[in-house]
């Protein structure tokens, strides 16, 4: 398996290949973070779970913590944005 690549099982028990975008650590409380997409959606959309030691998504259920992710991911977005305009120029 690709080391981008994780498996997310619904609650239907379905499985779907999503592609990891990037992680995160907070260096406050120590918790990981993954944001991820499904590469064959066409809406764009990307989430992110916090994970444990073995790998268990859970979900964010806090809306500081919400906020805090969200502020991260658009600077993740306006930094890689700024790093395709350069190589393009």
């Amino acid at each position: 398996m690709e080391d981008n690549i994780i498996t997310i099982i619904d609650e239907n028990g379905t499985e779907t290949q999503m592609t990891i975008i990037f992680t995160y650590v907070d260096e406050d409380t120590k918790k990981s973070y993954v944001f991820y997409y499904n590469p064959v959606a066409t809406d764009g959309e990307v989430f992110v779970s916090a994970y444990d030691e073995e790998g268990h998504l859970m979900p964010i259920t806090d809306e500081a913590e919400w906020a805090h992710l969200d502020e991260l991911f658009e600077e993740y977005v306006s930094t890689h944005e700024m790093d395709e305009e350069e190589e393009q120029a």
